[in-house]
């Protein structure tokens, strides 16, 4: 059985972008801050769902909010996708250099077929 360390903020990474909302609403913030109402609109859903959906946000770290009078804005938070993206970059490097190896391996294989080939 594969064991799993667990790191909570990573998992809670992953789990707030997880749900395409979620993505989009991070697209957004991209852009720069953007008030709840700003985020909820292009994807048609109430007030209280994009507050649900900005609470996963703010618990994973992605987003953070301030509320000015009875506006609450929006901005991102790089350092929490920061963690995912190392995260990625260590695994894609594992899987770059065992591609790497197999590339190797292959061309190898390929120019001995090529040599038996050509030897009378």
């Amino acid at each position: 059985m594969l064991s799993v360390a667990r790191n909570e903020p990573l998992d809670l990474v992953f789990q707030a972008l997880a749900d395409p909302v979620r993505r989009g609403m991070i697209e957004r913030l991209g852009r720069g801050p953007a008030s709840v109402s700003d985020l909820a609109r292009p994807f048609a859903i109430s007030l209280s769902a994009a507050v649900q959906h900005l609470a996963v946000l703010e618990a994973s770290g992605v987003v953070r909010s301030r509320k000015e009078g009875r506006v609450r804005t929006c901005r991102i938070e790089p350092k929490a996708l920061r963690l995912a993206e190392r995260w990625i970059a260590d695994r894609r490097s594992g899987w770059e250099r065992r591609l790497d190896r197999l590339g190797d391996v292959l061309g190898e294989a390929v120019s001995k077929g090529k040599r038996r080939r050509t030897t009378p």
